[in-house]
């Protein structure tokens, strides 16, 4: 009896031992697990936190750049207005009549309307009165707080400037506003006014909300000096610094001293330290503001999340073992599903995020060249590309879809050797923009954005490419250029146009000789003293149409300013350019006649040659100048090459 109590007892002692052994193991076993995986998820979250992060940034910055772009554009229209250029000019006599003012009241109300900007105004330097969509709205004395924005932007030396204010106008409701400010420069280049237009603040602050709601990240603009220009909590006229107000000042210079528009700069920034928290930053220049834009994801939510998760996972090991050893294996399964799942919703949700942004996701092994994906793969195979190499595959592309004159730098932006180039200098992020055709005809631009990251699953340099049909925005973008290069009135480049144009024809590799012509219409103000200005605007309407008519296609035609316009072009020789003004000036020797009136039209031209006379756009001007006022010694109606002598 008692050696079967014995053998009862070492029976229960060895199951005990034996329970425990097997309970001690599974619980260092479930422990390990349990810490690998959260690790894996935390670093698997990180990542994610920088890629949307920077998808974050790179979608603000576009939108910002095209929300800014517009504006910028319609205030130098209306600074290079040859219309309001006049109505300044005039100002000094005429501002106290009532049709004056009803001009440019109407002239500014034409613009907030056309384009629904919240503002629109205008100010004289010679009286410092303020103009706006309302009529005369105040005098802009010096010394008053409110005018210390106009007075600093003339001491500036600034083409244009944004700045943030209060728009004080009758009927804006004193809402925070974006200013565009933009310098009137007359025919002399001395500065006769400021015009420009206002944004109201709460579009870029609703951008920013609709970015920090959808990748759940914290958006700020900041100004030079690191102060918050505009943000969720604050905006231009509530001075905070973000490095005090998120503990930052070892960061300050760093941030500050980025200045490359074109790229990122991210840092992961320490948090709180007790809880090992840190935060994602990444930052973006705006050269149009002069702001940085910084986007922040904090690691804090993802901390208290793998937290629970872990707390939840050792109460569910705590009771399996104590339950029944036997079923640990069938909990561990379940678990681990359960973790996957939750890893691949988050995924899920993070393709879905994107893939709203972007047409086509594609994943590439660089390390390896090949695709990393099955996505990836099926567009190898449905353009003939099955089993390639990723480079060969990349000047496939190229060769069959892109417009030639973007292959070259198609292929040399996402070839191997540049994205390891870039990785390894630690810049993760590759774009290009380009034009493409599906169907070997017609052609749409489109744009890569590409981030470059090391994968530890497969010990290589993977890439993600996000491509998105631009063709709209770019078309608008072209138009805008096209449009902002050419004189509204006449139809031919602005001075600035024509002189960039010029230069860049003259500092490659030229094909023969080249002529310039300054073209001067004679006695013209004589058309709008005695006619008006309206026949005299019909006068270089009809001298410009005849213009045309007379040059070649390829000939750059360019308005310099009043009655002072540029030909330049190819000639055979030397002569040809005598035997072309000749004939300009025989063209050129009518009559205009509209409504009634009529004047005699004919011009002087000055001609220097190219490369005999200079290689830029200054050279020949000042030469061709100076045989201009030759012509006009002659008795203006005719034309002088330029001679050393002079």
């Amino acid at each position: 009896m008692l050696g079967n109590r014995r053998l009862l007892a070492m029976k229960n002692n060895i199951l005990f031992k034996t329970n425990l052994l097997v309970s001690v193991i599974l619980l260092v076993g479930f422990a390990l697990i349990a810490t690998l995986s959260y690790r894996a998820n935390y670093n698997a979250s990180l990542v994610k936190i920088k890629q949307v992060s920077s998808l974050a940034s790179e979608g603000i910055y576009y939108r910002l750049s095209t929300l800014l772009t517009k504006p910028v554009n319609i205030s130098q229209t209306m600074a290079h207005d040859s219309l309001l250029i006049k109505l300044l000019e005039e100002e000094g006599s005429r501002y106290q009549e009532t049709a004056y003012q009803e001009t440019i009241r109407k002239y500014l109300a034409t613009y907030k309307n056309k384009y629904a900007y919240d503002s629109v105004f205008l100010v004289s330097t010679a009286t410092n009165n303020y103009y706006n969509f309302n009529g005369i709205d105040r005098n802009l004395a010096r010394g008053e707080a409110e005018n210390v924005w106009y007075y600093n932007f003339l001491q500036s030396g600034e083409e244009y400037s944004l700045n943030i204010d209060n728009d004080e106008v009758a009927g804006a409701a004193d809402k925070i506003t974006l200013f565009v400010n933009c310098r009137i420069r007359d025919a002399a280049g001395q500065v006769i006014g400021v015009v420009g237009v206002g944004v109201n603040i709460d579009y870029i602050k609703g951008l920013l909300q609709e970015y920090e709601k959808e990748y759940d990240v914290a958006t700020y603009l900041i100004n030079e000096k690191g102060e918050i220009e505009v943000s969720s909590l604050y905006n231009g006229h509530q001075t905070a610094d973000w490095f005090k107000v998120n503990d930052s000042e070892a960061i300050r210079s760093e941030v500050l001293e980025w200045k490359n528009g074109r790229t990122n700069w991210d840092i992961w920034m320490p948090g709180a330290v007790q809880n090992n928290e840190k935060s994602y930053l990444v930052v973006r220049y705006i050269p149009d503001l002069s702001w940085y834009l910084l986007v922040k994801q904090d690691t804090g939510a993802l901390l208290a999340e793998l937290n629970e998760k872990m707390l939840q996972t050792v109460v569910l090991i705590l009771l399996v073992i104590l339950l029944i050893i036997l079923i640990i294996t069938s909990v561990i399964r379940k678990f681990n599903v359960r973790m996957t799942q939750l890893l691949e919703e988050r995924q899920a949700l993070f393709k879905e995020a994107t893939e709203q942004i972007y047409d086509n996701i594609y994943e590439l092994n660089i390390t390896k060249n090949r695709a990393a994906s099955k996505k990836t793969e099926l567009y190898f195979e449905a353009l003939g590309a099955k089993d390639l190499p990723y480079e060969d595959f990349l000047q496939a592309v190229a060769d069959k879809q892109l417009l030639e004159e973007y292959r070259a730098g198609y292929v040399a932006t996402f070839s191997i050797e540049n994205v390891m180039r870039h990785f390894k200098a630690g810049n993760n992020y590759l774009q290009y923009e380009f034009r493409i055709t599906e169907n070997g005809s017609d052609y749409f631009w489109m744009r890569i954005d590409a981030y470059i990251f090391y994968s530890e699953a497969d010990d290589s340099v993977h890439m993600f490419t996000y491509r998105k049909n631009i063709d709209e925005e770019k078309r608008k973008e072209l138009e805008t250029q096209r449009k902002a290069s050419t004189d509204e009135m006449t139809g031919v480049f602005t001075k600035k146009a024509t002189e960039r144009i010029i230069d860049s024809v003259l500092c490659g590799k030229l094909q023969g000789c080249y002529s310039f012509f300054i073209i001067d219409l004679d006695n013209f103000k004589q058309a709008n003293d005695l006619h008006g200005h309206i026949f005299g605007d019909y006068c270089i309407r009809e001298f410009v149409g005849r213009l045309k008519r007379f040059c070649r296609e390829d000939d750059i035609i360019g308005r310099l300013g009043g009655d002072e316009f540029v030909v330049f072009g190819t000639i055979s020789d030397p002569e040809g350019a005598c035997r072309k003004a000749a004939r300009l000036c025989q063209k050129l020797d009518t009559v205009c006649e509209d409504s009634g009136s009529c004047w005699k039209m004919s011009v002087s031209v000055g001609i220097a040659l190219a490369p005999q006379h200079g290689r830029s756009f200054a050279e020949l001007y000042a030469k061709a100048d100076k045989a201009l006022y030759r012509t006009k010694d002659k008795g203006k109606n005719g034309y002088t090459v330029y001679e050393e002598k002079e």
